[in-house]
């Protein structure tokens, strides 16, 4: 909806991913002062178009519209951005459902650098509904001990300082200093902040790699895994609905 120069972007890669891997992608374009009930009435087509497997909204949405409402609106087993409230609890009591792009593409890159999470101190910076409150259930079922940190925590330094991972999801350019980052720590910066030095993470990625064992780069990290992810949750979406098995757990 509307013409923000972000999602614009996002959108414009998905659907270059989409295609590329054989899926068919369809967008949708609505103006940014489109009727909330217009969209809506789009989003209960596309839940009874069987050709569809998985559904998303890309936000942020306009003032006007309930964001809660819409995601609301869709079909949970198409909800492949894992945002509706339905997939959201079977995240947090452990169940198989539809998990937020980013948070299991940051925890697949964690598995692959480090491999058994269990013990680990993981501290995540950020409590979104998108990104932050998804990690730290992610990483809770990863077996680490997690820390939820935000903009109202008490000495922030030496609790990022004592992690084993840091995921940073703040949406404040270079807000953690790389003096903060625990020697040998593995680091994953989910912020994208445009400045006038160009784009940049949440992290001060300079003082932060001279310490750190492993570091996301801004951009160019993150941002492929959230749409590998994406395809991922789309493929599990089409076997689902087309009541085919697949092998849980295999991608």
């Amino acid at each position: 909806m509307g013409d923000d120069p972000a999602s614009a972007v996002y959108v414009r890669n998905k659907g270059k991913a989409t295609i590329a891997v054989g899926m068919a992608s369809i967008e949708h374009r609505l103006p940014a002062d489109v009727a909330e009930a217009e969209l809506l009435a789009l989003i209960d087509r596309l839940n009874q178009d069987g050709a569809i497997d998985g559904i998303l909204v890309q936000l942020p949405l306009p003032a006007h519209i309930d964001g809660a409402r819409v995601i609301m609106a869709i079909a949970p087993d198409k909800d492949v951005d894992g945002f509706h409230p339905l997939n959201v609890g079977r995240l947090a009591i452990g169940l198989e459902g539809f998990v937020p792009c980013t948070p299991l593409g940051c925890l697949m890159l964690l598995q692959d650098r480090l491999g058994d999470l269990s013990g680990l101190d993981a501290v995540v910076i950020g409590r979104s509904t998108i990104v932050g409150k998804p990690m730290a259930q992610l990483l809770i079922g990863a077996n680490a001990t997690v820390t939820v940190a935000h903009s109202k925590t008490r000495d922030l330094a030496s609790i990022v300082h004592r992690a084993d991972i840091v995921v940073a999801a703040v949406g404040v350019p270079q807000m953690i200093k790389g003096e903060w980052i625990k020697p040998g720590a593995c680091v994953i910066d989910v912020g994208i902040n445009r400045t006038e030095l160009g784009l940049v993470g949440d992290v001060d990625f300079a003082g932060a790699a001279s310490v750190a064992a492993a570091i996301t780069p801004v951009p160019g990290g993150v941002g492929p895994m959230t749409i590998a992810c994406l395809l991922r949750n789309t493929l599990i979406a089409a076997h689902r609905n087309a009541g085919i098995a697949y092998e849980k757990g295999a991608w």
